[in-house]
């Protein structure tokens, strides 16, 4: 039996599916029972429980040969990685008191720096904090996800996709199924101690080379737009982000545009998604068929 979390999210539901499509016994955490209806027909077990409540999940994890976790964000408090320390807290008190033999929890690249990542700051306490609590474990370094230029394609239909990142930096990028599709196979290969897996598209990806591909599938020019790095906190804070959160998000991107966030390799297990960014965003920018 496999445990997996955010079922409700891209990651977790690929990696649900994936290890359904494959025969292998799955339970489901869902928060509310009806968000379990569909995983049940699938034939999957369903936990009703808040990833925050330790009892609860260490009881969904009873009996689980390995587990997959995330830290789910929490954009509406005022201080996110404040408020996200209980749960992980809480997790690693369910990943001890189940004695699940294998977690495998997502993280993100720059997990490995106590600071200046922005919001990734909360995944380098996850993976100390579970680390401490997990006899084996897998920490899955997921790349900068593709799904993050969504809210800006409406501005493609005008020829520009707008950025706050460098648009000629090459930096890790991957695609949500990708990650839950190797969440499933992380599971079914379990770490023995800690082990630290890079994930990233096989494709050298760009703000630049994202707008190329987008040009090529559109049949016509898409050039990036670059916003300048003291744009970020009024831009978001104008999308309705607070000020807190909307700094974490432009400290990560000085990360990312400076080189801070990246694979720097060395004793670590690489693993590349098959999806490329165009095969992610295009059909974002298809028109809904009209319902007769």
């Amino acid at each position: 039996m496999y445990v997996v979390a955010g079922v409700t999210g891209k990651t977790g539901s690929v990696a649900a599916e994936t290890l359904l499509a494959q025969g292998e016994p799955v339970r489901v955490i869902v928060r509310e029972a009806r968000q379990g209806e569909s995983w049940r027909s699938k034939g999957a077990e369903v936990a009703v429980a808040s990833l925050a409540d330790a009892r609860a999940v260490a009881q969904a994890l009873k009996g689980a040969r390995g587990a997959y976790l995330l830290v789910p964000p929490r954009y509406e408090a005022p201080d996110m990685l404040a408020a996200q320390r209980p749960l992980i807290d809480a997790l690693a008190e369910a990943v001890r008191a189940s004695a699940v033999p294998h977690v495998v929890l997502l993280s993100s690249v720059g997990a490995e720096l106590s600071e200046g990542t922005g919001p990734v700051r909360t995944l380098h306490y996850a993976e100390r904090t579970l680390g401490a609590a997990s006899r084996n474990i897998t920490f899955l370094r997921a790349g900068y996800f593709f799904e993050n230029f969504a809210a800006v394609l409406p501005a493609v239909q005008g020829g520009v996709l707008p950025t706050f990142l460098t648009p000629d930096r090459v930096a890790p990028m991957v695609a949500s199924a990708d990650i839950g599709r190797v969440a499933a196979e992380l599971l079914l290969e379990p770490a023995t101690g800690t082990r630290v897996v890079e994930l990233q598209s096989a494709l050298a990806y760009s703000p630049e080379r994202i707008a190329k591909e987008l040009s090529e599938r559109l049949g016509r020019p898409i050039a990036t737009q670059h916003g300048p790095l003291e744009a970020v906190v009024p831009v978001l804070t104008g999308l309705g982000f607070n000020a807190g959160v909307a700094g974490l998000f432009r400290e990560m991107t000085a990360a990312l545009n400076d080189g801070r966030m990246a694979f720097h390799g060395g004793n670590v297990v690489r693993r590349f998604g098959t999806l490329r960014a165009v095969d992610v965003l295009a059909p974002l920018l298809e028109p809904t068929p009209a319902i007769s």
